[in-house]
């Protein structure tokens, strides 16, 4: 009777966490925003002192990041970001991940864990994330090949999961490929 008694509220556990995976199954990993809006053009630098303006991918889809190295999720989060950007480079989707007042020597020694193929933008004065409502880190927002952000994750995720990626990928399909970054 002992064991039936350990294992009834393990057991019970066990059903309420599939469940709630069930609930939230059909739900957007990738939650789009109430009202779209137009993108911030930004012009920031990369840890290699190359300049990028959000308007130089104009007719991709932007995954865009706001990380700093002190923020656990953002770590978790890094790597499977570099494994998406590996799978996603092909498809006119690009990720860019913009630091939030961070000097390159703490960048540099967090590549050294974290290394990632994909841009380290640098937002010292804080400008770009003034122009986006971000609340905390890490947040992305997807930007449409039309320069709308239409999508906002607040959180870590799992940048390499399947159905994120294709979500990504449907959203390159459909757009009209008409951009309105200026």
């Amino acid at each position: 009777m002992k064991l039936r008694r350990d294992f009834l509220p393990h057991g019970l556990w066990l059903l309420l966490l599939c469940q709630s995976s069930l609930l939230f199954a059909d739900k957007p990993s990738l939650p789009p925003v109430a009202r779209p809006f137009s993108a911030y053009n930004f012009s920031v630098m990369d840890m290699d002192g190359k300049w990028h303006r959000l308007s130089d991918y104009r007719g991709k889809i932007v995954v865009l990041n706001f990380w700093a190295t002190w923020c656990p999720p953002c770590r978790e989060e890094m790597p499977s970001m570099d494994r998406a950007h590996k799978k996603l480079i092909h498809d006119d989707i690009v990720i860019l991940a913009i630091n939030v007042g961070e000097d390159e020597d703490t960048i540099f020694k967090f590549t050294g864990d974290y290394p990632v193929d994909f841009p380290l933008l640098l937002d010292r004065d804080g400008e770009v994330i003034k122009r986006y409502p971000v609340m905390g880190l890490p947040t992305t927002y997807i930007i449409s090949t039309e320069g709308q952000v239409t999508h906002r994750a607040v959180g870590g995720r799992a940048w390499d999961d399947e159905q994120l990626l294709n979500e990504l990928r449907h959203m390159q399909k459909k757009s009209t490929g008409k951009p309105l970054i200026q």
